[in-house]
C-alpha cells in the first residue's frame, strides 16, 4: 500500500513537470497571479489599435528620409556593374556576427517586374542574386574594424546614433521606437540602475547589483551595466513592467543559462543584448517581484519569452541557439516592436501565437522591422497565429524550410524586404507557408506583399483581396522602401558595440 501511494506520487510530480509552456510556467494561477491576468488583459485592450493600418502609415511616415531612396532605375532592377561592386564592397564592411563569413553566387540581376495582379511574387527570369556579408572583426567588439565617421543606415537609429552625448542622455531612446510598440517608455520615467555583478546564485533574495535584483524592483527602472559581463541565468529572468534594460557601453552576454520572460506585464525595453545558448530550466521558487515569489515549472528554453504583456520593443539584439524558440510573443500579447536585431543559427526563430485555439491573440499586433534573418535558420521568421503583423525592410539571407508562415487567418503585410532564397534547396524557395489550413480557408487570408525584392528564384504566394493595399491619408502617402534599400537599412544589425564618449 505505501508503495503504491509512493508511486502515485511520483506520477504526479511527472505530470505537474510537463505542464505545457501555455501555462506560463506557473505551477498554479494563485490569486496574485490571476489578479496579474486580469490586469494584463485591461493593458492588452489599451495597447490594441482598432485600425492597425493607421499604425502602419505612422511607421513609414515617422521613420522616411530619402538617404536610402532608390532611383526609378534601381527599383526596376537595371543595377550596372559598379553597381553590384559597390555593394559587395559595403557587405564585405558589415558586421552582422561575430568570426561569421556569409556568401551566395554572384550577383546578376536582370530586371524585375510588378505583379500586384498576381497571387504568386517572385523575381522574373533566371537570374541569380547574391549577397556577401564578411563578418571577420578586429580588435575589441564586433565593429571595431569600420573606421570613419559614424552613419546611422536606418531612421530608428538616425533617431539617437552618431550623438556623442549618447551616454549622458540615454532615455533619449524611448522616442524612437516606432510601429505597434511606440508608446513603450521602458524605464524612463524611473533612476538610473547599474548592475555591478554577473552573479545569480539567489532566486528568491537575489543580492542588490545584479540584474535579477534590478528587474525585479516595482519602480520604473533604466538598467544599465557598469562594464563587460558574461550572466549565466540559474532560472528564467522574471522582468517586472516599466523596466529599460540598456547594455549600450558595455558587452553584455545571456547565454549558458537560461532565458528572459515577461509575463503579465507591460512596457519593456530590452536593447543590445547578446542572447545565446540559452536552454531549458528546472524551475523552482523565483522570485518576480519585490513583494511576491512562486513556484516554476520547467522553462523549455526561449531566449526572450512575451506572455500575456503589452507595449515591448527590442531592438538591437543578437540572438542565436537557444533550445526553443529565440523570441516567443503569445497569449493576448500586443504593441510590440522587433527592430534592427541579428539572428542566426537556430531552427524556430519567432512565434507570434501559441496555439490554433487561443483566440485572445486576434489582438496581437507586432512590428518586425530592419532585422537580419542570418546564417543557419530554418523556419518562423516570424510564424504567425490570428494576430496583424507588419514585416517591414527585413534581409533574409538564409532560411532552410520558409521564411514566413502563419494559420488561423492572420494578416501579414510584407513592405520592402530582401527574400534570398536557398541555392543548395530548390524545393523551398517559397518565402511563405500556410499550417493546418486548405487552399479555400487561407485564400481569404491577407498576405501581401509590396516592394519587396526575390533573389535566387523566391517567391511569396500572396492571398486575400486582390490589390489589397494599406490605405494611406494624403499626409501619410510614404511607402516602405524598396527592397534593394535593405542592405543599408540593416547595415548594423544586432548588438552594438558602443563605447561611452564615442559615438555609438
Amino acid at each position: 500500500m505505501e508503495m503504491a501511494k509512493l508511486l502515485k506520487l511520483m506520477f504526479m510530480f511527472c505530470i505537474a513537470g510537463l505542464i505545457p509552456t501555455i501555462r506560463a510556467n506557473m505551477s498554479e494561477l494563485d490569486e496574485y497571479w490571476s489578479q496579474r491576468a486580469d490586469e494584463a488583459r485591461e493593458f492588452t485592450l489599451q495597447a490594441y489599435h482598432s485600425d492597425p493600418y493607421e499604425v502602419v502609415d505612422h511607421f513609414h511616415e515617422r521613420h522616411y528620409d530619402n538617404s536610402t531612396d532608390l532611383t526609378t532605375t534601381e527599383e526596376e532592377g537595371h543595377a550596372t556593374h559598379e553597381e553590384h561592386e559597390h555593394e559587395e564592397h559595403e557587405h564585405e564592411e558589415h558586421e552582422h556576427d561575430e568570426h561569421e563569413h556569409e556568401e551566395h553566387e554572384n550577383e546578376e540581376h536582370d530586371h524585375e517586374e510588378e505583379e500586384h495582379d498576381h497571387e504568386v511574387i517572385e523575381m522574373v527570369g533566371e537570374s541569380t542574386n547574391s549577397t556577401r556579408r564578411s563578418l571577420r572583426g578586429k580588435g575589441r567588439g564586433k565593429w571595431s574594424k569600420l573606421k570613419g565617421p559614424c552613419t546611422a543606415s536606418n531612421p530608428i537609429d538616425k533617431c539617437w546614433r552618431c550623438r556623442p552625448d549618447w551616454a549622458r542622455r540615454r532615455k533619449r531612446l524611448v522616442k524612437c521606437v516606432r510601429g505597434f510598440g511606440h508608446r513603450t517608455t521602458g524605464g524612463k520615467r524611473g533612476r538610473i540602475y547599474v548592475v555591478t555583478s554577473n552573479l545569480d546564485e539567489d532566486m528568491v533574495n537575489p543580492v542588490p547589483g545584479t540584474l535579477r535584483h534590478a528587474v525585479i524592483q516595482k519602480e520604473p527602472l533604466w538598467i544599465i551595466f557598469k562594464n563587460d559581463m558574461s550572466i549565466r541565468l540559474n532560472q528564467e529572468l522574471l522582468i517586472n513592467s516599466h523596466k529599460t534594460i540598456d547594455a549600450r557601453g558595455a558587452d553584455v552576454h545571456i547565454a549558458h543559462g537560461a532565458g528572459i520572460t515577461m509575463q503579465f506585464v507591460r512596457n519593456v525595453i530590452i536593447h543590445g543584448l547578446h542572447i545565446h545558448h540559452i536552454s531549458e530550466s528546472s524551475g523552482g521558487m523565483i522570485r518576480d517581484s519585490v513583494d511576491h515569489y512562486g513556484m516554476r515549472t520547467r522553462a523549455d528554453g526561449d531566449g526572450l519569452s512575451i506572455y500575456g504583456s503589452s507595449n515591448i520593443w527590442l531592438d538591437h539584439i543578437s540572438m542565436s541557439k537557444c533550445q526553443d524558440g529565440l523570441i516567443d510573443a503569445i497569449c493576448g500579447s500586443t504593441g510590440i516592436t522587433i527592430s534592427n536585431s541579428h539572428f542566426t543559427h537556430h531552427n524556430d526563430v519567432m512565434l507570434l501565437g501559441a496555439q490554433n485555439t487561443n483566440e485572445e491573440d486576434k489582438k496581437m499586433q507586432v512590428t518586425v522591422a530592419y532585422n537580419h534573418f542570418g546564417k543557419g535558420l530554418v523556419q518562423r521568421m516570424p510564424r504567425i497565429r490570428w494576430g496583424f503583423v507588419h514585416v517591414v525592410n527585413n534581409d533574409y539571407t538564409h532560411w532552410e524550410l520558409y521564411a514566413i508562415g502563419g494559420s488561423q487567418g492572420p494578416t501579414i503585410l510584407s513592405h520592402g524586404n530582401r527574400f534570398i532564397a536557398p541555392p543548395h534547396k530548390p524545393h523551398y524557395r517559397e518565402v511563405t507557408k500556410r499550417d493546418y489550413a486548405s487552399e479555400d480557408e487561407w485564400k481569404h487570408w491577407n498576405w501581401r506583399s509590396e516592394k519587396d525584392i526575390f533573389m535566387n528564384g523566391a517567391y511569396f504566394r500572396q492571398s486575400g483581396t486582390p490589390g489589397y493595399k494599406c490605405a494611406h491619408t494624403r499626409k501619410q502617402m510614404i511607402k516602405p522602401k524598396n527592397g534593394m534599400a535593405v542592405s543599408k537599412l540593416t547595415k548594423y544589425a544586432g548588438a552594438l558595440d558602443c563605447r561611452v564618449g564615442k559615438r555609438c
